[in-house]
Formats: structure tokens, sequence, C-alpha cells
């Protein structure tokens, strides 16, 4: 069915609606804008797969720094509400 999918007037077809859309005046600017944002795309994918590929090891975090404990007089922990808004004045 598909055989041959791009045939030689599919492409003239292309050609000639891309012409009387854009005009012949922007063409050029809009293939080279288009030509500039595949090559920063392509050095972008390359950046990324370059930083992934030098972490190798596990990624280690450290662990977090326990709670200090601030404790009254009478050795009660004071408690704050979650939400300061909220709190009865």
């Amino acid at each position: 069915m598909f055989r041959n999918g791009l045939e030689p007037w599919h492409i003239i077809v292309v050609v000639v609606v891309a012409v009387l859309l854009f005009g012949s005046k922007k063409l050029p600017d809009t293939a080279r804008a288009l030509g500039k944002s595949m090559r920063i795309l392509k050095s972008e994918a390359k950046a990324m797969k370059e930083e992934s590929g030098t972490e190798a090891g596990p990624v280690v975090t450290p662990a977090p720094a326990p709670a200090a404990t601030v404790t009254t007089a009478n050795n009660v922990t004071p408690t704050t509400p979650a939400n300061p808004v909220d709190s009865p004045r």
C-alpha cells in the first residue's frame, strides 16, 4: 500500500504550498532559522548525553541532620501550629 511513500510529485506539491504560504522572500530565513534550531537541539542533546555518561556511580546524598529539640523549664517541648495563619491569637 505505502510501497512508494514519497514520490517526486509529493515533494513538488509541498514546495509549492510552502512558497504560497510563506512567500519566496521568507523561505531562506525560515530555512536558516530551522537549521540553527536543529544545531542547537543537537548540541544540547549531545551535552546531556555526555553529562549523564560521566555520572557512572550512584548518586549519594548526605543524610539530613537531626532536628534540635528545644525544651522549656518544665522539660516540655513546645508545639507550633503547622500553619501560622490558622493559629489563635
